[in-house]
């Protein structure tokens, strides 16, 4: 394998015969000769291509007067177009400028900005090939070795070192796999390398993960300076242990927590550890069921005053004053906030905001973003000795490219609520592990070294890119589908705005039909405007609120943002189930819409390949298609169900039970009308584990208290929480329970996934944990 790729961006062909010809295929021979492979590109649209698609570059050759792919006249030449795409795509790719014999007067007329784009020059005949060659090999060497950030440059060191292990684990690298057929088998799947680098916390030249010493050390400062915080902790057990860390640094027994009912349930989780008392904030909803952000006025001290004075755990409280605010920040469903105005108005409320940003960790790599992550809240933004401190758990491995369970802490100090290093790391070693996995730690660092300089921005900007071009290509699609007259006219939708305005010139466009760089780049097409008719949302002020481009929902008929029902409808699981069918798996599914990420890891053949299904999916469902062949698997699991039944009657039968039980507005009474809370979550939790809690049928479950959390996937937030009563037999909670109960007995093989609650196999009874009576 070569130890690096050089782009040589040469109006010559490598195959020309005479001249610089000769001369430029004897250097590219010698600089294959140094381990490095050669990539010949004779136009600026050729290098373009090379630029794109080759992320191992290791040095560029690139002549100035190489033809433009697309200039017109008075255009500057392909070269000057080269080096600046070098430069936003590359941190310090060293580039080499070739000037021709007849070119040497021109030195003095280049632009100024060359010189600070290129390590040097060639003239190609002045000097021998190997001389040339080797100048070309030692730039790209040092920049391979540059590149890699601190634990993993380190890690690969100590790998190339071949010491011998004397430490855990006990696999030594990998050897003791070689000594059983199934563990030889295992080694060959994954390679050597990845057991060489499993090393024990014992190899003091790597450092400590709870230390925070060595190259360690240095790669959390490294991701600190990257991510804009003032201090930066990795975690190998996901964004749920980091959220709990946070948690359970943040906030202790008997105090106040205000907590974003919109949580991860790894938020409930650190409420039990630390014996916190929950007061709840209700975020927005909308007609298709997705939660919205807390809205403005929910926030705001007074609210927030009355929230806690009105909530009966904050009676045994210590105080009245909330002591740390949690939220979510993006939503599931790409909603997130204007950062610091959310600080601003929860100052007032608490010294301590965490925003959880598990699926939002690439928000400081895109100005579409600016000011809406935890980080960009600090003394420049928010100035003063109300400036509470702000911590942001981040999933490093959902959007950004670490290994599964990599996450991060980030951390804003303030004097207001100072966090001291060695008192936070108390809390950090409650929930790390003495065993840590040094491959998941070098994916952390190398996560972070991607984000780094204009690769960062090059990175997300391509995601958001192909998001905004899969857009525009489902709202086109839907648009042909209405002109052509030959087919009923329904099909899927995107939720996002109908119409967008140029905010330097006041034009107006339909979305299908902007601009895409206006798109990409301008964060006023994504706000969500005060009761826009498009997203649903009530209470909302002006850039409070935008909609992520990455988090793609599509929606589909049935009803709309507003809640209405429609006649006829395509409930969004059957739509899931068939894309299963095409190896396409989503990433959340509610009633009537589905969400798609955009990752670093999006191809316009990927986007297409889901807009090919969705379009297929429509036209078997409106020729009728039967069940068994666009769904195989559904009718041979249930055949006494669904034997005989065509693809169009199972949607529209479905769609019928939905509208009939009102699925979509019990669904936003249970979440706006909370349950009363009548004991703490730890409290319960010592109950269930000490048989103080008892399973008990939905249909019996009136007036009891939940043991444990009950959290219905979708939408995957939570109904009912530890301490929390149930309510009245017709009250808005055990009704949406009832109709999920009633949905799941009336269509096998499309329940909803509800943790914290058991389900009989033969009766389909839903039963949850209640703590017992004589308990109370």
């Amino acid at each position: 394998m070569a130890d690096g790729t050089i782009l040589f961006a040469l109006r010559e062909d490598p195959s020309h015969q005479g001249g610089e010809g000769d001369q430029l295929r004897r250097i590219s021979r010698a600089v294959e000769g140094h381990g490095l492979e050669v990539r010949w590109a004779r136009t600026e649209t050729d290098a373009r291509a090379v630029l794109r698609t080759e992320a191992g570059l290791a040095a560029a050759v690139v002549a100035w007067d190489l033809p433009h792919g697309g200039g017109g006249e008075g255009a500057e030449p392909g070269g000057a177009a080269v080096l600046r795409r070098i430069g936003k795509r590359f941190t310090g790719l060293p580039v080499l400028l070739v000037m021709t014999e007849e070119a040497d007067e021109d030195l003095d007329r280049l632009p100024l900005w060359v010189a600070e784009a290129v390590v040097g020059y060639v003239w190609p005949l002045e000097d021998t090939p190997a001389f040339i060659a080797g100048r070309i090999a030692t730039a790209a060497h040092a920049y391979r070795e540059a590149v890699l950030p601190p634990f993993f440059k380190a890690l690969r060191r100590f790998d190339e070192a071949h010491e011998y292990s004397w430490h855990t684990p006990a696999h030594a690298g990998g050897v003791a796999f070689l000594k059983s057929p199934v563990g030889r088998a295992f080694f060959d799947y994954f390679g050597e390398r990845l057991f060489r680098s499993d090393l024990s916390i014992s190899v003091e030249e790597l450092g400590s993960l709870f230390g925070h010493s060595g190259p360690i050390g240095d790669a959390e400062r490294n991701a600190a300076r990257i991510f804009g915080a003032e201090r930066t902790c990795f975690v190998l057990h996901g964004n749920s242990t980091a959220d709990r860390m946070v948690g359970h640094f943040c906030v202790s027994r008997d105090e106040i927590a205000l907590v974003d009912r919109n949580c991860h349930k790894s938020v409930l989780h650190g409420l039990v550890l630390s014996g916190a008392r929950p007061v709840y904030l209700v975020p927005t909803r909308n007609g298709y069921g997705l939660a919205g952000p807390l809205p403005p006025a929910g926030i705001a001290a007074a609210a927030v005053a009355d929230r806690i004075a009105g909530n009966p755990l904050a009676h045994g409280a210590l105080s009245a004053d909330a002591e740390y605010a949690v939220l979510t920040n993006s939503t599931y469903d790409g909603l997130c906030y204007d950062a610091v105005q959310v600080a601003r108005e929860l100052a007032a409320s608490t010294p301590r905001v965490h925003f959880d940003e598990a699926w939002f960790a690439y928000a400081r790599f895109h100005p579409l973003y600016a000011g809406r992550y935890g980080m960009s809240v600090g003394p420049d933004t928010f100035p003063g000795p109300q400036r509470p401190t702000v911590f942001s758990t981040q999933s490093t491995h959902k959007l950004l490219a670490a290994l599964s369970q990599g996450a991060m802490v980030h951390v804003r100090s303030s004097p207001r609520a100072p966090v001291e290093p060695e008192r936070f790391d108390e809390a950090a070693m409650m929930h790390g592990t003495t065993s840590p996995f040094y491959p998941a730690i070098a994916s952390l660092d190398v996560a972070a070294g991607m984000m780094d300089g204009p690769q960062g921005h090059w990175l997300i900007d391509e995601a958001v890119t192909e998001a905004v071009r899969f857009r525009q290509a489902v709202v086109r699609t839907a648009r042909r589908i209405a002109a052509a007259g030959d087919r009923p006219e329904w099909f899927f939708g995107a939720w996002q705005p109908e119409t967008v305005t140029d905010p330097e010139t006041g034009e107006q466009y339909a979305f299908a039909d902007a601009p895409a760089e206006l798109l990409r780049t301008r964060p006023e097409c994504w706000q969500l405007g005060p009761d826009a008719a498009w997203h649903g949302f009530r209470g909302l002020t002006e850039g409070y609120c935008l909609l992520d481009p990455v988090k793609v929902t599509l929606t589909c008929p049935g009803v709309d943002a507003a809640g209405r029902w429609q006649d006829r409808g395509v409930p969004a699981r059957v739509l899931t189930a068939y894309l299963e069918t095409r190896s396409i798996l989503v990433e959340k599914t509610d009633t009537y819409s589905t969400l798609v990420l955009f990752s670093m890891g999006i191809t316009k053949g990927k986007w297409g390949t889901l807009l090919d299904a969705l379009t297929d999916f429509k036209a078997l469902h409106d020729a009728r298609t039967p069940l068994g062949h666009v769904l195989p698997g559904l009718l041979r699991a249930y055949p006494r169900r669904y034997d005989g039944m065509t693809l169009d009657e199972l949607c529209q039968s479905m769609h019928d039970h939905l509208r009939g039980s009102d699925l979509v507005t019990l669904l936003d009474t249970a979440f706006r009308q909370l349950p009363r809370p009548v004991v703490p979550p730890q409290w319960c939790y010592q109950q269930l584990i000490r048989s103080g809690t008892e399973r008990v049928r939905i249909a019996d479950a009136a007036d009891r208290v939940a043991a444990a959390m009950v959290t219905v996937t979708p939408p995957g937030i939570p109904v009912l929480m530890p301490g929390e009563t149930t309510g009245a037999a017709d009250g808005p909670l055990l009704r949406y329970l009832r109709a999920l109960e009633s949905f799941d007995r009336a269509f096998p093989g499309f329940g909803s996934e509800t943790h914290g609650v058991t389900v009989d196999a033969a009766t389909g009874d839903y039963r949850i944990e209640c703590v017992r009576p004589e308990r109370l």
